[in-house]
């Protein structure tokens, strides 16, 4: 599937299509000019008396050292094979194509001075599924996120290594094995490639759509819970959260209200239930789910916005023919919004987990057997289920500590202040996998409590919910080896199958 944009004019649904349904992009033609126009700006300054920033001078603190035009080539290569300095476990393959994706919009606005036939290669790249391997660490998230997007240019150069059909292969012997070329990188090609924000934004925004993934999730395990444990539903109604006006917190309410609806079990208590109020992981939902889906609709904003800027340095200005020297590279709206993220990571975590603990102890979930087993004693149930939960939830707490208030000088004190975006950004796909165990933990215990209030049912939604999880999860009778059973219900989480059990509809987005 192949998308035509427009430069710095693409949506977030575009983003999430590259990212989960593995879509392609082109630029339109408009972008061809400006392209060519940028270019010529730059060759010009190439070969002139001034000296220009990364064009005929040197990188860094390097600045000062003037290149000669027969070099300009060299200085190119070299900027990426040197920068080709990370480390560790690769992105996943639907983070980087998303990151290229990013820097072909990017480029495409004509600011970056770079030639069409370097962007028509990553568009061909990215079409034809060759994807750099592009270790997940180097980058302090400023100067752009140096080291892993040169190795995303050493395969445009036949360097480096990338992927293709799920094998890991050489650079060149990629490009060559779908009829690909290398390029040879003019004035400024390479630092346009590798100055820029698309590492961490490509994270952050794959951290983004599983989070509100997770977040529709979440509302629906959480008013299962409910249900399970006879909770109330009145803290949901809509003059509680009208009064206070939170957007997230009222949308939180209604489909918390949607999901209870035409309840039998909720009814069945309405009356003589000596209970006054429930405790607040399941009365204060709208609250903190609320907060969480207020927190990530700021989050989109300030990522749509990064994902169709500019990031590189110099930037060149075709109205004026100015090459200008300024610091968009610099991550910190990424870093702040990764860190946002994992706030939220972590505060749907931790309510679901308290949910989970309420299920399984027979104090609190109003009648329940002991950890939600038919036969407690000799069999354990959900007990230690609910351990690795709140093993999780206490990771992710941890995790959820700011990135973007450290900084680091580098580069001998010239890049003295740094965001911390990328490892920011890039620590989000640990936490939603987490979480994504903890609502299936959480989904499997809730499913079991409404099952055991049997004859009494829930409502045609969350039956529709319990429905999704039983077509790979059983309801547990005697223990049985459990793990298979959380591998299973995470799955679905993930590929969104208990959000469509009730309804994309439903959640308004």
């Amino acid at each position: 599937m192949t998308i035509v944009i427009e430069a710095g004019c693409v949506d977030l649904a575009v983003w999430r299509r590259i990212y989960l349904e593995d879509a392609c992009i082109v630029l339109g033609e408009g972008a061809k000019e400006k392209c060519a126009r940028s270019e010529a700006i730059v060759a010009k300054a190439a070969n002139g008396d001034v000296g220009v920033y990364g064009v005929n001078t040197g990188f860094g603190k390097l600045a000062r050292v003037r290149i000669s035009p027969k070099d300009t080539q060299t200085l190119q290569r070299n900027l990426i094979l040197s920068h080709c300095c990370g480390v560790g476990e690769p992105m996943p393959v639907p983070v980087a194509r998303l990151m290229m994706a990013l820097k072909i919009n990017s480029l495409g606005r004509g600011a970056s001075g770079v030639s069409w036939a370097l962007i028509v290669l990553l568009q061909d790249m990215l079409a034809h599924g060759v994807t750099p391997l592009v270790p997940g660490q180097g980058s302090v998230g400023a100067s752009g996120d140096l080291a892993p997007l040169a190795h995303m240019a050493a395969v445009m150069i036949g360097e480096g290594e990338a992927i293709y059909q799920g094998e890991t292969m050489s650079g060149g012997a990629a490009l060559q094995v779908v009829g690909l070329r290398p390029i040879v990188l003019q004035a400024k090609e390479g630092l346009g490639l590798i100055n820029g924000t698309q590492f961490s934004t490509a994270y952050a925004l794959a951290g983004l759509f599983e989070a509100q993934n997770l977040a529709h999730s979440g509302l629906i395990t959480g008013a299962m819970s409910t249900d399970a444990a006879m909770g109330s539903s009145a803290p949901f109604r809509p003059f509680i959260h009208e009064l206070r006006g939170h957007k997230g917190q009222i949308k939180a309410g209604r489909v918390l209200r949607d999901l209870f609806e035409n309840s039998p079990l909720r009814e069945s208590h309405m009356e003589n239930d000596e209970r006054v109020q429930d405790p607040y992981c399941l009365r204060c939902q709208p609250q903190v789910m609320g907060a969480c889906l207020d927190i990530l609709s700021q989050v989109s904003g300030t990522l749509e916005t990064e994902a169709n800027a500019v990031t590189d340095n110099p930037l060149v200005c075709i109205e004026t023919e100015d090459i200008l020297s300024g610091g968009n590279f610099h991550a910190e709206p990424v870093a702040f919004a990764a860190d946002h993220t994992a706030l939220a990571l972590a505060e749907i975590g931790a309510i679901a987990q308290r949910r989970i603990a309420l299920l399984v102890d027979p104090a609190l979930s109003y009648g329940l057997p002991p950890f939600l087993s038919p036969n407690p004693g000799v069999n354990s149930g959900f007990m230690i289920a609910e351990v690795t939960s709140a093993a999780l939830m206490s990771e992710n707490k941890t995790r959820a500590v700011p990135c973007s208030v450290d900084s680091t000088p580098t580069s001998a004190n010239q890049e003295d202040h740094v965001s911390m975006a990328a490892h920011g950004a890039r620590r989000l796909m640990a936490m939603a996998e987490n979480l994504t165990y903890i609502l299936a933990i959480e989904w499997m215990c809730a499913a079991q409590g409404v099952e055991l209030r049997a004859p009494v049912e829930t409502s045609p939604l969350l039956k529709s919910a319990i429905a999704a999880l039983r077509t790979d999860v059983e309801s547990l009778g005697d223990d049985r080896y459990m793990a298979n059973d959380i591998a299973k219900a995470a799955e679905l989480l993930r590929a969104g199958v208990l959000v469509q059990a009730v309804g994309m509809g439903l959640f308004g987005d």
